[in-house]
C-alpha cells in the first residue's frame, strides 16, 4: 500500500514540476516565482503570451498521454495481451484516417471529429479481432495483424494527403502528429471527450479485473464476458480516437506505461487505471517538452521521441515472451 501511495505522490509531484518547467521554458522565459505570482493574478505580459501559446499545448499533451495510457490498459485487459497498444495495432491509424477525411470534407463538423475518429478506430479494432482470431487470440498474431492494419491505414492517409495536394485541397495540420499550435478549441475538445472516457474507464475497473480470470470462471460468477469486452473495447477506442483527433498518432504510450505502472502499483485496475493516466500524462508532456527544447528553435515531435523509445521496448517484450 505504501509503495502505491508513494508512487502516486512522486508521479504527481513530477507532473507538476514538468508542467511548470514546460510553461516557463522556450523562446519566452519566466522565472518560477514570477510565473507562480502571475498564475495567481499578478499582471505580467509574458504570462499572457504563455497562457495562450503554451497552456493549450500542455493541457492537450496531458490529456493525450492519459487517454493513450488508459486505452492501452483497457486493450490489454480485453485482449489478454500485454503487447496491445492502440498506436501499434492500427486503432490510432484508423482513427487518424477517418478524422482526416472528416475534417477535409466537413470542416464545420470540427467538434464531432472525435466521434468520427471513433468509428475509424472501432473499424480498425474490429479488423484486428476478426483477422487474428483462430480458436482464440494469440498475442503475437494480434501484434502482427495489427502492424499490417496500421500500415494499411497509414498508407491510406499518406495517399489521401498526396491526392489532396494534387487537387490543391488544403489538409493543414490534420494529418500531422505534432502538439505545436494547439489552441483552446483543441483543449475543449480533448477535455470534453477525454473526461468522459477516463471516468468511464474508472467505473469499469472491476470488470477489467474479472477479465483476468478464465472465461469459464468469470461466467460461473454470473459475469457477462462478451458484453464486458465490447464495452471496455469501445471505451479504449474512444480514448485512442480523441487523442488521435487532437494530438495525432502517438504510438507506444499504451505499451510502455501499463508495464511500468504494474511494477509500481500492481495489476488491480482500481489502482492501475488512475496511475497509468497520471504516468502517461507525465511521459507525453516530458517528451513534448524535450522535443521543444533539445534542438530549439527546431522541434522534434513527441510522437518521434516515443517511437525511438517504444520500438526497442516492443522488441524487448516480444523476445521476453518467447
Amino acid at each position: 500500500m505504501n509503495k502505491k501511495i508513494s508512487s502516486f505522490i512522486v508521479v504527481s509531484i513530477l507532473l507538476l514540476v514538468v508542467i511548470i518547467y514546460s510553461a516557463i521554458t522556450g523562446s519566452i522565459k519566466m522565472d518560477t516565482m514570477e510565473f507562480i505570482r502571475a498564475f495567481f493574478g499578478e499582471e505580467n505580459a509574458n504570462y499572457s503570451v504563455i497562457k495562450d501559446l503554451r497552456f493549450p499545448r500542455i493541457i492537450v499533451a496531458i490529456f493525450a498521454g492519459a487517454a493513450l495510457s488508459v486505452a492501452g490498459v483497457l486493450l490489454q485487459a480485453v485482449m489478454r495481451n500485454p503487447l496491445a497498444d492502440a498506436g501499434v495495432i492500427g486503432i490510432s491509424a484508423g482513427a487518424s484516417f477517418v478524422k482526416l477525411l472528416a475534417i477535409t470534407l466537413f470542416p464545420m463538423a470540427f467538434f464531432f471529429t472525435p466521434l468520427l475518429a471513433f468509428f475509424g478506430g472501432a473499424f480498425a479494432c474490429f479488423l484486428v479481432f476478426m483477422l487474428s482470431w483462430k480458436s482464440g487470440l494469440n498475442p503475437l498474431k494480434i501484434i502482427l495483424v495489427g502492424i499490417a492494419i496500421n500500415a494499411m491505414f497509414t498508407g491510406l492517409t499518406e495517399a489521401f494527403i498526396t491526392l489532396c495536394s494534387y487537387m490543391n485541397i488544403m489538409v493543414g495540420g490534420a494529418g500531422s502528429s505534432n502538439l505545436s499550435m494547439r489552441t483552446w478549441s483543441d483543449v475543449r475538445l480533448i477535455t470534453f471527450y477525454g473526461v468522459i472516457g477516463l471516468l468511464a474507464s474508472l467505473l469499469l475497473a472491476s470488470w477489467c479485473n474479472l477479465l483476468a480470470l478464465q472465461d469459464k470462471t468469470a461466467k460461473s460468477l454470473g459475469f457477462n464476458v462478451t458484453r464486458a469486452r465490447l464495452i471496455i473495447a469501445a471505451i479504449a477506442v474512444l480514448l485512442a480516437a480523441i487523442s488521435t483527433a487532437t494530438a495525432g498518432v502517438i504510438a507506444f504510450v499504451g505499451l510502455l506505461i501499463p508495464h511500468i505502472s504494474r511494477r509500481l502499483v500492481g495489476s488491480d485496475h482500481k489502482w492501475l487505471i488512475p496511475f497509468s493516466a497520471l504516468a502517461g500524462a507525465l511521459l507525453i508532456l516530458t517528451a513534448d517538452t524535450l522535443g521543444r527544447i533539445l534542438v530549439a528553435p527546431l522541434e522534434i515531435p513527441a510522437s518521434t521521441i516515443m517511437a525511438i523509445i517504444g520500438g526497442p521496448f516492443l522488441i524487448f517484450l516480444i523476445r521476453k515472451d518467447k
